[in-house]
């Protein structure tokens, strides 16, 4: 199997002709016009037009505890679900954008307290990756940390923030069910999950 270690482009092969601001808020979007290269061609494609949506850079951690045998996910409403079948209300892991010049270790770890009261020590990061890159600038850091679980759930969040945060602990009893039962609809927990899932089994 050949595995491509580098791109076959960089952004020196794409031409910005022009971007102009739509919306500025916490989010803001662009309309860009641009060209790239074409993949065995020597030629650019058309201008094309294309939106793209600017997101802080974000970071979350799953939280687990091997002694224990637990781990913790949050559930809280989500405005981008508000049209899902099941519920608006997702099963997630712990997470939050990077404020200012913030290390996505000292975010971690603020939010952390903030969304469940768990102190976390040693972070291991797996991944850093575009959610949504076809429209959205937002790269996410992924984590995992042990950590001292509490006993039991409660309601958590910073209310100033509009923040309504559920804390849930599971045992690792309950991954695989959780897996295949369709709660887990956003990246970041599906794949917290399954690097959890192979760490059991080693």
């Amino acid at each position: 199997m050949n595995i491509v270690e580098h791109a076959s482009y960089n952004q020196h092969d794409v031409e910005v002709t022009s971007r102009e601001t739509l919306f500025k808020g916490f989010l803001q979007v662009e309309k860009v016009s641009l060209r790239h290269r074409l993949f065995e061609k020597t030629g650019y494609t058309p201008i094309l037009q294309r939106e793209l949506i600017h997101r802080p850079e974000a970071a979350g951690v799953l939280i687990y505890n091997d002694q224990q045998q637990r781990f913790a996910l949050i559930e809280q409403f989500r405005v981008g679900a508000l049209d899902d079948a099941q519920s608006p209300w997702q099963l997630e892991i712990i997470a939050g954008v990077l404020d200012g010049d913030e290390s996505p270790e000292t975010c971690i770890r603020r939010e952390s307290l903030e969304e469940s009261g768990c102190a976390i020590d040693q972070l291991q990061h797996l991944f850093s990756f575009y959610p949504s890159a076809g429209a959205c600038s937002e790269l996410f850091h992924l984590y995992v940390a042990q950590a001292e679980l509490p006993e039991q759930g409660g309601i958590f969040g910073v209310a100033g923030e509009g923040e309504n945060i559920q804390l849930h602990l599971f045992h690792y009893s309950d991954l695989a069910p959780l897996l295949r039962s369709g709660r887990l609809v956003n990246a970041p927990v599906i794949m917290a999950l399954q690097w959890l899932q192979q760490h059991i089994q080693k």
